[in-house]
């Protein structure tokens, strides 16, 4: 008929597929095998113990998976573990870290296949990336999206916040709490922990940081970090002093919590931080990557800039509990 036009032979299954498509089916291949379903039992109000579940991570192939520590929290620490395959293993907690909402557990095997670790440093806004969970235990739950937000801050369990979250608008399911946030080379670049709202979602990036806590929680079973006991943000610095540091902003104090090691010093809300014992500060990351726990107890020199006039302080951060 005239004006209509006949394909002879139908697509092929590769053909049919865009880009989009081939991306996300290659890293939930990729993924599937290293990412379980969880079940935990904990213990609730009068002895009673009560079931719930998310999902890991496997990061070696002897067993040791990553997820969120809200997910274990309160746990008898012990469960069950089941993988795409229709394996099921019994696994403990290892270690735990409320202030970052991460936990590390081992699982009764020597054959997993493990995940590999990217750096949601280099993630861009917009850039693909793919929410993997076990939430069935026999299949696991795929979506897709880009990253919408990168520097959000998310509260934890203990009142930590957690700075540089990473927000996405692939959905995350019932369950996926502590699976996978892949780059569209199938690298893990977050651990999936909460639902920020109607089609956004939140997970805790994987970073330097972060592999500095999974690798204390693996051979200590948990990571000590020294504080100082403020809040605060990035803010601009005055021109003249950013030409003379050669960077573009530090941290401004937006509160100092009594009775801790910065209110100690005499830090003050609107002072701007510069400079920690020696290295340079642009943003909050910054000081939290800086309180390790050989500072804690020592001398710190900070340096701020205070209605215009730059001073130099002395700190002595002491031990974040828990």
């Amino acid at each position: 008929m005239a004006g209509l036009t006949f394909i002879s032979d139908p697509p092929s299954e590769a053909e049919a597929l865009d880009a989009y498509s081939r991306a996300v089916i290659s890293v939930a291949e990729r993924l599937a095998p290293s990412v379980a379903n969880l079940r935990v039992s904990h213990r609730g109000r009068g002895g009673r113990t009560l079931n719930g579940g998310g999902s890991a991570v496997v990061i070696t192939p002897d067993g040791f998976m990553l997820t969120s520590a809200h997910v274990v929290a309160g746990s008898q620490g012990t469960g069950r573990a089941s993988f795409v395959d229709g394996r099921e293993l019994g696994f403990e907690v290892i270690g735990s870290d409320v202030h970052s909402d991460l936990a590390v557990l081992r699982a009764d095997a020597q054959d997993l296949v493990a995940a590999q670790l990217g750096d949601a440093e280099r993630l861009r806004v917009g850039q693909l990336v793919v929410a993997i969970g076990n939430p069935n235990g026999f299949a696991g739950s795929v979506t897709a999206g880009v990253v919408s937000a990168l520097g959000r801050s998310l509260p934890t369990q203990s009142g930590r916040v957690v700075d540089n979250v990473i927000q996405t608008d692939a959905a995350l399911n019932p369950g996926n709490s502590g699976g996978a946030l892949a780059d569209g080379a199938g690298h893990v670049v977050g651990v999936n922990t909460a639902v920020a709202g109607v089609g956004l979602g939140l997970a805790v990036p994987v970073n330097a940081g972060t592999r500095q806590i999974v690798g204390a929680l693996m051979t200590e079973g948990r990571f000590r970090r020294a504080y100082l006991g403020i809040a605060g943000g990035a803010r601009p610095l005055p021109p003249r002093l950013a030409r003379q540091l050669e960077r573009e902003a530090g941290v401004e104090v937006v509160q100092v919590v009594e009775g801790t090691p910065a209110a100690a010093a005499g830090l003050r809300p609107e002072d701007l931080i510069v400079e920690l014992d020696g290295s340079p500060v642009s943003g909050v990351d910054d000081i939290q990557r800086l309180m390790v726990v050989e500072r804690i107890g020592a001398k710190v020199p900070v340096r701020v800039l205070r209605e215009g006039r730059e001073l130099e302080l002395e700190l002595v951060p002491a031990e974040l509990d828990g």
